[in-house]
């Protein structure tokens, strides 16, 4: 039973920091791309962060790239989205996807069911 849940949302003022971590379990964690999604209400979702599965690229969109990191521990089954300088505009529900690889054909994504970033003063 293929599983990701997400933790360490919370409200923060701008210019604060948030740790999110997205424990996997019930996969080949260690196979799988790991992406962070957020979506504010009312919006689209956004691709934030993506991390391969060796952890050996990362790739972030401009609104977040310089603030935010994308990390994994494949030993733990975790991976992570540090965040730093957060603005109002970071505010959303956090979600991790892990996407199997390509040739192990239609393998499903793994959703986690995100976790709260609010950003406000």
């Amino acid at each position: 039973q293929a599983q990701l849940v997400e933790s360490g949302g919370g409200s923060v003022q701008p210019g604060g920091s948030l740790r999110l971590s997205c424990a996997a379990s019930g996969f080949r964690f260690s196979h799988y791309v790991v992406r962070w999604y957020r979506q504010a209400p009312g919006k689209m979702r956004e691709l934030v962060a993506s991390i391969t599965a060796a952890g050996d690229q990362t790739l972030y969109a401009d609104s977040v790239k310089g603030r935010f990191t994308i990390s994994r521990d494949n030993a733990k089954n975790v991976a992570y989205l540090e965040m730093i300088m957060l603005k109002p505009e970071d505010t959303g529900v956090y979600l991790c996807l892990a996407q199997p690889p390509t040739e192990w054909g239609p393998v499903d994504d793994v959703w986690g069911r995100g976790t709260e970033v609010t950003v406000s003063s």
